[in-house]
């Protein structure tokens, strides 16, 4: 970098920290009118604690009763098998009754909480990206400057080993070798506030699936399902296979 570049991203390191105070006012005026101001405005009904409910407890007492009965249900003919069916038609609309009970104390406290969710990510989101962009500039930095003390060594072993052939084929060095100044690279920066440095991070690439030993390949759920639903068992994969589980659909009339 020349002295007319540091120059440079030192003025407008200057300008932008000249800024801030307009920068931060702008900020503060834009999250007091698009995000407080309608918190402000915005009343949740929330409730709380459904055990102290006497609905729920209501609700709670019918299940068990329910559940009592279907443990001593005995089917062995058509009548019964009828009752069931009702049965089964009266627990399925308890189960909804429960469901929308359920959302009466989820749906206000659901809005709520995404409500406080998007105020914030106005926030977190531009500061997760000025950590990214730090984090890559600071990063890239180092790499680079790991990689000149590497190329500044790799220079000198080779003129170290041109000087050592030359030893065995004549005996003496017609020269001094000249190496040059490493420049070592440093493991942490310390600064006034805290301490950085590089870190390993290993990852993992699939460069050939067919190659991965089975304990590594993962069953496709989804598209297995999928496939039974479409195709049942016309359709032959290697290693599954495709059935069908008889089970009960009530509908009411």
């Amino acid at each position: 970098m020349t002295q007319d570049s540091v120059e440079q991203a030192k003025e407008e390191s200057r300008k932008w920290r000249e800024e801030q105070g307009t920068m931060q006012t702008r900020i503060g005026e834009y999250i007091e009118d698009q995000v407080l101001e309608p918190v402000k405005s915005a009343t949740a009904v929330i409730q709380i604690a459904p055990g102290m409910n006497p609905d729920v407890v209501k609700l709670l007492n019918e299940v068990m009763i329910i559940k009592e009965y279907a443990d001593k249900r005995i089917i062995t003919g058509q009548e019964e098998d009828k009752n069931a069916t009702n049965d089964l038609v009266l627990m399925r609309n308890l189960a909804d009754k429960i469901e929308d009970k359920r959302k009466e104390y989820t749906v206000p406290l659901n809005t709520h909480l995404g409500n406080i969710n998007s105020a914030f990510k106005l926030l977190s989101e531009p500061l997760a990206q000025a950590i990214k962009i730090t984090r890559e500039k600071a990063t890239a930095y180092r790499v680079e400057q790991e990689r000149r003390q590497r190329e500044q060594e790799e220079i000198n072993r080779k003129r170290m080993e041109a000087a050592e052939a030359e030893m065995k084929l004549k005996g003496e060095l017609t020269e001094s070798v000249n190496l040059i100044e490493v420049e070592e690279a440093p493991k942490h920066t310390r600064a006034e506030l805290g301490t950085s440095g590089l870190m390993d991070v290993w990852k993992y690439e699939v460069t050939d699936f067919a190659s991965l030993p089975d304990e590594y390949k993962v069953v496709d759920t989804a598209m297995l399902n999928s496939i039974a639903k479409k195709h049942h068992d016309l359709k032959q994969i290697p290693g599954v296979r495709f059935y069908n589980e008889r089970t009960l659909q009530t509908r009411e009339r």
